[in-house]
């Protein structure tokens, strides 16, 4: 495994250009439940990005923006369900065959045996892409713990929810602030929590064979949106409703999760990413329809 930073930014966008052609401009209605007001983030600048629809079981669990030159989600979109934190620990990783074939099945599946792979890996991270990074964990952006049902559990596994996360700041700061935001949700959230957890890059990738195979994030982010939450929670709570945010660096050090307003994180992400100036996470920042008050009215 190594590490390598790409100077080319003007090779990046002629393959950007060229990849443009195969996203898929419509989000399907079924997965539309998951995004709040069934609107997506508005303002990402045009890239290879895939709509991705997440099925499993024959269900539709959550929403994937994914970007299948560096083979990793640029974001996934999930409604939180109440859950005890526990982990879904025996279910294979899984991968998208409607990302290779446009006759591929829309239902993740588990990876096959031998070199199968071979056939979907220009489009999708594999596991082989994982085996030997010391540094880096495979970390869920839908992850399983804000999920209740054993099967959205289960979902929650396929590589296309997965971004290589640096392990310290995995098992530290962005759990942590992963059971945070579970405990806020569960104890104070009446209604339906929208949660988008995306990241940004800045050229580092992952090698295999040396090839670029894994875009390596700079910062994880993390948003959610409840509009239904309890107006009699203590104010520290209180404050972070309905919407509130969060970003940490993907790094071993300097890597404290910060929270903040959304309007802030994307002030934030306006400068640190590829994002236009009209970005913007949460149809009409999360402000429910016929709403005259403000966030805590």
């Amino acid at each position: 495994m190594s590490i390598y930073r790409t100077e080319g930014k003007l090779l990046y966008f002629l393959i950007v250009v060229m990849a443009g052609a195969e996203v898929q401009n419509n989000i399907s209605p079924e997965c539309k439940q998951f995004l709040y007001m069934g609107t997506i983030p508005r303002g990402l600048e045009e890239q290879p990005l895939k709509k991705i629809c997440q099925y499993y079981a024959g269900k539709p669990r959550f929403f994937t923006l994914y970007d299948s030159f560096s083979h990793i989600p640029v974001y996934s979109a999930y409604t939180f369900k109440r859950s005890d934190g526990s982990k879904k620990v025996d279910v294979p990783w899984m991968y998208e065959p409607q990302l290779s074939l446009v006759s591929g099945s829309r239902e993740m599946e588990p990876f096959p045996s031998a070199n199968i792979h071979k056939s979907f890996e220009d489009s999708q991270a594999v596991l082989d892409d994982y085996s030997d990074t010391v540094i880096f964990e495979r970390g869920q952006l839908n992850p399983d713990e804000h999920q209740a049902d054993p099967e959205d559990k289960a979902a929650t596994y396929t590589l296309t929810n997965v971004v290589p996360r640096v392990r310290e700041f995995n098992i530290g700061p962005w759990k942590m602030h992963e059971h945070t935001m579970r405990k806020r949700l569960n104890n104070y959230c009446r209604g339906t929590a929208y949660v988008v957890t995306g990241i940004t890059t800045s050229g580092h990738t992952i090698r295999r064979h040396n090839i670029n195979r894994l875009g390596i994030p700079t910062y994880l982010w993390s948003a959610y949106c409840c509009t239904e939450f309890d107006h009699n929670a203590p104010y520290s709570e209180r404050s972070k409703f309905p919407a509130f945010a969060a970003y940490g660096l993907n790094d071993r050090e300097n890597n404290k999760v910060q929270e903040m307003t959304v309007q802030q994180l994307e002030d934030f992400l306006k400068r640190v990413t590829y994002v236009s100036g009209s970005f913007q996470i949460f149809y009409d920042n999360c402000v429910p329809p016929n709403t005259a008050s403000g966030p805590l009215g």
